[in-house]
């Protein structure tokens, strides 16, 4: 039997394919640094999803008796402007990053790339020209700048769109919780990070769709689709996953500079690219730092351990790196 790219990736022989995946993950945890990653990644966005427990207090509750108050014990890490807990709107920050970012890697990066991907790779001709030039086109744009104009222009359609919703259904609620600015900036990172993903399985499948054990599938009877979802895809997975986690961090950061300049996640929902907009004064940073460093230092986390975490997994799943 010819052993898969996958097997080979990891040295394994074909009688041990059903631990090829236990072996990676096993390799993975020996790593300190994936280590490190994993458990700054598990604190973080655990934070955020039981953020009605740890939070102290409610993300938007102000205290004007409290304004810019220094970290004390009741409240850890000072208040903000208008007297808000900053520990608890970093907690409940984390939520509607881990939010955006999942929904956004899943829907954009791992669906319409691996689908597109896929397409362009195994029917090359007319597929595959199709969507590299439409790929090639997203790509000769600055996409900060695309998603800028993506978000600002199509979030009053979407506000007037859930408010005739709510008046139509009687359900009331929905742009008071920030579904809005969660479609808008969903939208505006999904609708780029297809890109990289796609143009990465097309080459993974340019390459494996030649292999012998793709030859036996289609030997065999194997319909198209099956060679593409059962044999293709799977021994494509090694790069896949070491991009997706490169890209969790760059789909945080995209979603914080949304924020950041006014056209992402509005008050009063917390977000850290938000956070760090409104403590942007240099007055601020001299004299009340408590305001702006803690999301900053949130956010360069963020982006350094799911980079570590993507270096880790490149060293694991790559051959030529070990």
């Amino acid at each position: 039997m010819a052993t898969t790219p996958a097997e080979q990736s990891l040295g394994v022989k074909p009688a041990q394919n059903r631990g090829l995946w236990a072996i990676a993950a096993r390799r993975l945890l020996r790593r300190p640094k994936a280590v490190i990653a994993i458990a700054l990644l598990a604190i973080l966005y655990a934070s955020g999803i039981f953020a009605n427990v740890i939070a102290p207090y409610d993300y938007n509750h102000q205290d004007v008796t409290q304004v810019r108050q220094a970290p004390s014990t009741q409240h850890l890490l000072g208040t903000d402007y208008i007297g808000r807990d900053i520990f608890s709107r970093l907690v409940f920050s984390m939520r509607t990053s881990l939010i955006l970012t999942v929904v956004s890697v899943i829907t954009g990066t791992l669906l319409i790339g691996l689908i597109l991907g896929l397409l362009a790779g195994y029917y090359g001709r007319w597929v595959d020209t199709l969507i590299s030039r439409v790929g090639e086109v997203f790509m000769a744009f600055p996409h900060i700048f695309l998603m800028i104009i993506i978000a600002a222009t199509i979030r009053p359609r979407v506000l007037d769109m859930i408010r005739n919703f709510e008046d139509s259904t009687g359900i009331t609620g929905l742009v008071r919780w920030g579904i809005v600015d969660y479609l808008v900036v969903f939208g505006a990172l999904a609708a780029f990070s297809w890109v990289g993903m796609a143009r990465l399985v097309r080459g993974q499948i340019l390459y494996l769709k030649e292999t012998q054990f793709v030859d036996a599938a289609r030997a065999s009877g194997a319909s198209v689709w099956r060679i593409m979802v059962v044999h293709l895809l799977p021994n494509a997975l090694p790069p896949i996953i070491v991009a997706v986690s490169l890209g969790f961090g760059s789909v945080a950061a995209a979603e914080a500079t949304l924020s950041f300049l006014g056209i992402g996640i509005q008050p009063p929902i917390p977000s850290l690219g938000r956070m760090i907009g409104e403590g942007q004064n240099l007055t601020i940073l001299r004299n009340q730092p408590w305001i702006i460093l803690p999301p900053v230092i949130v956010l360069m986390v963020i982006i350094f351990a799911w980079n570590l975490l993507g270096d880790a997994l490149n060293d694991v799943l790559n051959p030529r790196t070990r």
